[in-house]
Formats: C-alpha cells, sequence, structure tokens
C-alpha cells in the first residue's frame, strides 16, 4: 500500500494487519498446544514402558485398550499409570496456577512457590503430621487449608487500599520463610522416624501414589480448571493496571480474587497430592510464554508444560540417576534454582535488583 494513500486506505490496511497478525498468533499457539500434547503423551508412553520391567511401546498400548498379558496389566495399570497420571495433573495445575500467579501480578517472582503459598502448604502438612499423626486424606485437607490459609496472610498484608504485585511477592517471601523455620523447627523437635517421612514428603515425591489419591485430584481438576479459565476472561484487562482496568470496566478486585482463589486452590490441591515439587510453577509459565509470545496468559500451553515438565523429572529421577531412586522434587529443584539465580542476577543487571 501507498504511503500516501487515503485514510480509509490506511485503516483498510492497518485492520487487516491486525487480522493478519491475529491469526499468525492463533496458528503459532495451536501449533504449540498441538505439540505440548503430543510431547505429553509420547513422556506418558515412555514412563509407561520403562522400568525393572521393560514393556514394548506396542504392549503399552494394548494394554491400556483393554488388552495385553496378567503381568503387563498389573504393572502398568496399577504400578505405572496412577503415578504418571498424578504427575501429570500436578505438573498442570502447579503450571496453571504459575501463570495466572506471575500475570495477574506482572512478576516472574510471583510463583506459589517462591511467595509462600507451598510453604503454608508444607508448614499444615507438617504440623498436622507431626502434632497428630495424620496421614493419608487428612494431611492432603491439611496441606490445602495451610495454602488457603497462608494465601488469606499475604494477601491481608499487602493491601494497601489495593494490591501492589511488587508488594505482594516481599510479604509472600517474608511469610515464607517464616513458615520454612516453623517447618525446621517442628521437624527437629519431632520423632526421628515421623520427621524421615515429613521430609519425603516436603521434598516432593510420585512414590507409591495409587488410583486412590488419584480420583480425589482428578475430582479438584475437574473443577478447578474450567474456573480458572472462566476466570481468566478478565486477566487481560486486568494486566493493563487497575486504573485502565477499572476504564475497561472490569470489577477488579472481585477478578483479582477470583483469580487468585482459583491458583491458589490448584497450588493446595497439587501440593496435597505429591508435596510441594519445587519449582515447576516458577518455569512452566516463563517456558510457555517463550513458546506463544504476544499471546497474554497461555493457560493451556502453561498447563502442559507443567505436566510435561513433572513427567520427564519423574522418568530421570526414576532411571537416570544412578540406582538410587530420588523423589522428582529433587529433579525440579536442579532445574529450577539455576533459572532463579539467572533471573535474580538479571534483575540486577537491569537495574531492578536490591
Amino acid at each position: 500500500m501507498a504511503a500516501g494513500g487515503s485514510p480509509e486506505d490506511r485503516l483498510a490496511g492497518a485492520v487487516r494487519e491486525v487480522a493478519r497478525v491475529r491469526r499468525a498468533g492463533r496458528a503459532r499457539s495451536t501449533a504449540v498446544t498441538v505439540a505440548l500434547l503430543a510431547a505429553v503423551l509420547a513422556a506418558l508412553c515412555t514412563t509407561l514402558a520403562f522400568g525393572d520391567l521393560v514393556v514394548p511401546a506396542a504392549d503399552v498400548v494394548a494394554t491400556l485398550f483393554g488388552g495385553g498379558d496378567a503381568g503387563s496389566r498389573f504393572v502398568i495399570l496399577e504400578l505405572r499409570l496412577p503415578r504418571a497420571l498424578i504427575g501429570i495433573f500436578v505438573g498442570a495445575a502447579f503450571g496453571l496456577s504459575g501463570m495466572v500467579f506471575q500475570t495477574l501480578l506482572r512478576n516472574p517472582l510471583a510463583s506459589p512457590d517462591v511467595i509462600g503459598i507451598s510453604s503454608g502448604a508444607s508448614a499444615a502438612a507438617v504440623l498436622a503430621s507431626v502434632a497428630f499423626g495424620a496421614g493419608g486424606y487428612a494431611l492432603s485437607a491439611a496441606a490445602l487449608l495451610g495454602a488457603v490459609l497462608a494465601a488469606a496472610a499475604i494477601y491481608s498484608l499487602a493491601w494497601r487500599g489495593g494490591v501492589s504485585g511488587y508488594r505482594l511477592v516481599l510479604i509472600g517471601i517474608g511469610v515464607g520463610a517464616a513458615l520454612s523455620s516453623m517447618i525446621s523447627h517442628l521437624m527437629t523437635s519431632s520423632d526421628v522416624a515421623v520427621a524421615q517421612n515429613a521430609l519425603a514428603w516436603l521434598t516432593g515425591s510420585l512414590n507409591g501414589r495409587s488410583w486412590n489419591q488419584l480420583w480425589p485430584l482428578v475430582g479438584a481438576m475437574a473443577v478447578l480448571v474450567p474456573l480458572t479459565f472462566l476466570a481468566a476472561r478478565s486477566l487481560r484487562a486486568l494486566q493493563l493496571g487497575d486504573e485502565t482496568a477499572v476504564g475497561l470496566g472490569s470489577r477488579v478486585e472481585r477478578g483479582r480474587l477470583v483469580l487468585l482463589a482459583c491458583a491458589v486452590t490448584l497450588t493446595g490441591v497439587a501440593t496435597a497430592a505429591a508435596g510441594p515439587v519445587a519449582f515447576v510453577a516458577f518455569v512452566s509459565a516463563p517456558i510457555a510464554r517463550r513458546l506463544v509470545p504476544r499471546r497474554g496468559a497461555s493457560l493451556l500451553p502453561a498447563a502442559l508444560t507443567g505436566a510435561l515438565i513433572v513427567l520427564v523429572a519423574d522418568f530421570a529421577a526414576q532411571h537416570l540417576l544412578g540406582s538410587t531412586q530420588f523423589p522428582v522434587g529433587v529433579v525440579t529443584s536442579v532445574i529450577g534454582a539455576p533459572y532463579l539465580l539467572w533471573l535474580l542476577a538479571r534483575a540486577n543487571r537491569v537495574g531492578r535488583g536490591g
């Protein structure tokens, strides 16, 4: 189009360019989502096939569709499949939660495992285990309640006629440090056997997971995921800042509270199922944004990225680190800790650090 065209021609050209960019963005988002889904399915099949008993891929597929011999059915359906599915749901919950937190608060450090939400779940679970001997569903309920209470405390302390993302992150880090001190005190003052069990849970692990732990997680995700996607309709306006969002007709505090409630509950449910698997929520959102740039809150890619991270990390923890099987949280910490250090160093270099 010539630079000296009429205003109508320039407007029509601008509209066509915007439509082209949007089509390209949707196409890339779809392609990335399909690729991530395929990667998750491939990781799932690999996880089901490998172990002390290696099952050929064809037998894995046959067993999943009702075939296979009795030995393959027991190994795959009773031992490996529940663990893998819990890993998928836990990773998806953490990934979705991390994307909501970081997008809503516009801060890459605003992840539930950095700002104290996971610490609240951990502290409540350890307290329930050490003081009351809780286990099973009671321990999971304590973890969920701890996440909710920690989030409420952080939000209340950060409230000053509104909530600033930077202030909430700083208060969350402080609350998380206090809760970590509480956990340390409970661990050092408890019986050795109880402390060892609590430590295994605190690391974040999928060991010993079965169908009994899967079904409550599936039920919770069936409710929370649609609610999160519905609440995320207001996320684009909230990203623009409170004043702009109000000008666009958005109910800022209500929208923020609903989104935070969904993200906190997702974190609590995932932590209740597998313990505080470190850094999954922290790294899933940045990876998803890199894969789908300029698409706002890419919730589905973030959820699939989290699921893929947990599956791959658990496979590595079981089979790639020597003869000892490690909890999945050990591997995710190895992945996430360097990224956190890089992020802090980068913030300091551009003048945003302490």
